[in-house]
């Protein structure tokens, strides 16, 4: 069993616990000629930086990325960033261990989220809608990935069963946003919440290290998603034409923009709010998530990806007591994006 974990290491502490090998590579200093091993180590609490510097080269091949590995080291500072010095790294038996260990996943209970997606489709009260939703619920293997996967490599709910957090906090705002635009069709939006993203479940690695699978570093998660829908349409008799392509268009048009990866901008009320609601839930998780790992009396947050800058701890700065004050780091001058066809994937543009 894994004994500690790298958010609770501290300075000067010896370790002796497992971890996820994410990278692993030999450096060599330009200056000194010295070479040393450099690993990326992973738990489900975060990363950290290690290396060891004497007697690795008989132990290169003994282990490679994505296994599980014992090590013994001391955590020091390094620029103000917590590493790890390697004294041993063994790889682990895998009777001592258990994968969610080493993979961040959401705080919430996936089982009763899952009951929670089931019971806003139970209301659905459009008989195609209702049993297009109910032929992903149902079915046991999209079920069983809908539980797990991540919503996103990095941006926002970037953990197991973040995509179905990302889903259910999506239907709690739409119940909201249907109340105050009684003109929405709040059967079609909760459909296109519920499918926009379900081309994740198969975008993504996520067994041993959240990564992308070849079909989704091939055709991305609107493209895959896209022909889920299609099958499990395709499998319902005299499922309506017109409906498809709206049910198809809340799917294709979710990024809301071209250069965010959408092949069609949002066209109907239900696509325009689909894409704000997803752009509004993504970011506040990402938020959340910076400023949950920003200390209590600090002034400022380090750079938030999806909004592309530092955040302020509104808490540290309104706390009349006089917080430990943290200078917030220049903002970094930012690279236009590729385009719908550039080389990063458009959750690393905008959102997902």
């Amino acid at each position: 069993m894994k004994a500690a974990f790298i958010a609770d290491f501290q300075d000067g502490q010896t370790v002796a616990t497992l971890f996820l090998v994410r990278e692993k590579e030999i450096r060599t200093s330009a200056r000194t000629g010295k070479s040393w091993l450099r690993v990326a180590l992973a738990d489900r609490t975060g990363t950290i930086e290690a290396k060891m510097w004497d007697n690795y080269t008989g132990l290169l091949e003994t282990f490679a990325c994505e296994d599980i590995v014992r090590v013994r080291g001391r955590v020091k500072l390094y620029n103000n960033a917590k590493e790890l010095t390697i004294e041993q790294i063994l790889i682990a038996v895998e009777t001592d261990y258990t994968l969610d260990d080493f993979l961040p996943h959401t705080k919430y209970d996936v089982e009763k989220l899952f009951a929670q997606l089931r019971e806003e489709i139970a209301v659905v009260k459009n008989p195609w809608l209702r049993k297009l939703l109910d032929s992903f619920v149902d079915d046991p293997e999209c079920a069983s990935k809908l539980k797990r996967a991540p919503a996103a490599m990095t941006m926002h709910h970037a953990y197991l069963g973040g995509l179905l957090e990302h889903i259910v906090s999506l239907c709690g705002l739409a119940k909201h946003i249907t109340q105050h635009y009684p003109e929405v069709d709040g059967d079609l939006l909760l459909t296109g919440i519920v499918l926009h993203d379900i081309g994740k479940t198969q975008e993504l690695s996520y067994s041993r290290a959240i990564g992308y699978t070849d079909e989704g570093q091939l055709l991305g998660h609107i493209v895959i998603g896209l022909g889920m829908v299609q099958r499990q349409i395709d499998a319902i008799p005299d499922f309506p034409k017109p409906l498809t392509a709206l049910v198809e268009h809340l799917i294709v048009s979710h990024h809301g923009e071209l250069e965010f990866g959408s092949p069609k901008l949002p066209s109907v009320r239900e696509a325009v709010l689909l894409h704000y609601l997803d752009d509004l839930d993504s970011k506040m998780a990402a938020m959340r998530e910076t400023l949950g790992k920003t200390a209590a009396d600090e002034m400022w947050s380090t750079r938030n990806p999806a909004l592309r800058r530092n955040l302020l701890n509104v808490g540290a700065y309104l706390n009349p007591g006089q917080p430990k004050l943290k200078t917030a780091p220049a903002p970094k001058e930012q690279k236009p994006s590729g385009g719908l066809f550039g080389t990063q994937p458009p959750e690393t543009v905008k959102k997902s």
